[in-house]
């Protein structure tokens, strides 16, 4: 907190807390100044103005005693004693107003204030418990002085009560007007602060999963709980990645894993999966952990996924090499599915949201056996998606930490991209390299490819190769 909002905080509070103290002041000078007026001084000393002196007297001096006790008062006793001193302000007008023999305008008056005041400060309850205080002293006025009952409007009585009173609403419409100011900053601050929040709060989701970053921001974190679910789990890396890191400066380093990484997260996105964590070149990507459309979509989102993933690497191969990156990058994948244990794990200082288990040690172990350029699946993902993709059987392979060979396939493509509907083309050889991907060709650069082509092919024809 800024040292403006300290302030602007601090004095919220004095003001919030001398309200009650500037209310009981006026009034009571106010009840004061009336009973002296209404005192007739040339007349011989009586037992009720002896009484009504005091009375005056009293309310003078019970200020200052009000003042002391709000003052000692803790904070976790200041709404009680506030209620019973409040109640003590209008017991005491009521006394005032039946000893001032029920004087017209000053009776008129202080019951407005009294209205006023509860009605604006606390509502309801606080109005039957000042009305009453009022009637109690009304009634305890009423029972020792007995005053006359006639319409009273003696203007010199009157004159105490009406500067008290223009006193009280002026010093209410500056403290209203102070509220209001200090509401309009209280505003602006925390429309700032809420802006603020946004966008830590957007920053924030770039570092968790989705699901981890709605519980925490919705106050849900409750049912993040340990569980077991059906997951497709995805792992790749960049071979031969630490030979790279030796190669290359450290900015163009930065720069090319910075972009293939925010590429591998984008297309993630698109699919639907949940970048569980990056480690160095390694992505992992889990699917069917947040809004699950079902084992058998999650694992066909999760191949597709990975296709898209290689052959946005095979683009981004001639956009490192134009910037001097000569060794080419090869990118390797490992998918596989079955069923892992999800919640949050490590110590009361640090812990993380993540996904453990048999079946993700599988999907790392593939991705590791894979050849450049290659994505492997276990025979569990291959059963899901066998009807939509096109794989190849490998047999099966040793992986560390399994006793027993595991069976897995090669993708090859989405069987819609094959045959006289395939989309995408790329072919090298030593001296030939051609990537051809029809979706990204416009109708008007169509005839360019065309000539583009057609003049590699006769140049070729007439090439005389020794």
């Amino acid at each position: 907190m800024s040292m403006l909002d300290q302030s602007e905080t601090v004095a919220g509070r004095n003001l919030e807390s001398l309200y009650p103290l500037y209310f009981r002041t006026l009034i009571c000078f106010a009840a004061a100044g009336t009973l002296f007026n209404a005192i007739d001084w040339s007349s011989p000393w009586t037992p009720d103005k002896m009484l009504v002196t005091g009375m005056a007297v009293v309310l003078l001096l019970y200020t200052g005693v009000a003042f002391q006790i709000s003052r000692r008062t803790g904070p976790e006793n200041a709404d009680f004693v506030g209620r019973c001193l409040s109640f003590c302000d209008t017991t005491l007008i009521g006394m005032a107003i039946a000893l001032a023999d029920f004087s017209l305008l000053p009776t008129l008056l202080f019951v407005t204030m009294v209205q006023f005041n509860s009605l604006t400060q606390g509502g309801g309850r606080r109005w039957f418990e000042h009305n009453t205080g009022l009637l109690l002293g009304v009634a305890v006025g009423y029972l020792l002085h007995r005053p006359a009952l006639v319409i009273n409007a003696d203007l010199n009585i009157s004159v105490a009560s009406l500067i008290g009173v223009f006193t009280y609403f002026c010093a209410y419409a500056f403290y209203t007007h102070a509220q209001i100011d200090q509401l309009k900053r209280a505003n602006r601050s925390l429309t700032a602060d809420q802006h603020l929040a946004k966008m830590r709060t957007y920053k924030l989701s770039k570092y968790l999963p989705q699901r981890l970053w709605r519980a925490v921001t919705t106050g849900k974190e409750e049912e993040l709980v340990t569980e077991r679910k059906l997951l497709t789990v995805f792992f790749s890396d960049i071979k031969d990645f630490s030979q790279l890191t030796e190669e290359l400066e450290a900015d163009t380093l930065t720069q090319l894993l910075n972009s293939y990484l925010s590429e591998m997260a984008r297309i993630a996105g698109q699919y639907g999966g949940t970048i569980d964590k990056f480690i160095g070149d390694a992505v992992m990507v889990v699917f069917g952990d947040d809004e699950s459309k079902g084992p058998k979509s999650d694992a066909l989102r999760c191949v597709a996924m990975a296709l898209a993933m290689r052959k946005r690497v095979r683009e981004m191969k001639q956009e490192w090499y134009n910037k001097g990156i000569a060794r080419p990058l090869q990118v390797r994948m490992g998918i596989n599915t079955g069923y892992c244990t999800v919640g949050i794990f490590g110590t009361a200082n640090h812990q993380s949201y993540t996904v453990m288990g048999t079946h993700v040690n599988l999907a790392a172990r593939l991705e590791g056996a894979a050849q450049p350029g290659e994505i492997l699946i276990s025979h569990e993902t291959w059963a899901l998606i066998k009807q939509s993709v096109m794989c190849r059987d490998k047999g099966h392979v040793t992986v560390k930490g399994f006793s027993t060979p595991v069976k897995v396939y090669q993708v090859t493509d989405l069987r819609k991209n094959l045959g006289g509907q395939q989309s995408y083309l790329e072919d090298h050889a030593p001296g030939f390299s051609i990537h051809l991907d029809l979706d990204k060709i416009r109708n008007y650069d169509k005839g360019k490819v065309l000539q583009a082509l057609e003049k590699a092919t006769q140049t070729l024809k007439n090439k005389v190769i020794i």
